[in-house]
């Protein structure tokens, strides 16, 4: 059941580091998946083949506001955790209230961060402690014309 997929922080850090010392892989990426679309499902998808258990962090609703302003998100975190959490490649789900998603990195020190090409040049979260593990930073590439803020903003133009 996909509900088992979501954890709080501290629950997923435990589990994690019982997967961890079965040998178990550990894969993170993160962000809003506010609106989930096919360039998500392809970050997710190829996310899952680097290792074997796939953990996504969402920013919590709070920190979406922040990010993107006060129309966002679209859908509230409760859902597009379960949105998630249904998908096949994801294992664990959960949602973090900062901006960014270091702390929570640095709790379930993940053995591979993957994120998108969009990423590359702000600087990605996370990069120097992962490596500073001895972990593996992979940035993939986007599916072009695909993202979020441009269905957002197609809907709200309205038909053509």
């Amino acid at each position: 059941m996909s509900a088992g997929k979501i954890q709080s922080l501290d629950s997923l850090a435990s589990r994690i580091g019982q997967l961890r010392s079965d040998g178990r892989r550990v894969v993170f990426t993160n962000g809003c998946f506010d609106l989930l679309h096919t360039g998500h499902i392809e970050l997710i998808e190829k996310a899952r083949e680097r290792g074997d258990v796939l953990v996504v962090a969402i920013n919590s609703d709070a920190s979406v506001r922040r990010l993107k302003g006060r129309s966002r998100p679209i859908l509230p975190e409760e859902e597009r955790a379960r949105i998630l959490a249904a998908l096949a490649a994801v294992d664990f789900v959960c949602v973090f209230p900062e901006d960014t998603p270091l702390e929570t990195i640095r709790k379930l020190r993940p053995d591979v961060l993957v994120k998108g090409a969009d990423w590359r040049e702000t600087g990605i979260v996370g990069q120097d402690e992962v490596e500073g593990w001895g972990g593996e930073v992979v940035v993939m590439r986007l599916v072009e014309g695909r993202s979020t803020t441009g269905i957002v903003d197609r809907i709200r133009s309205g038909p053509e």
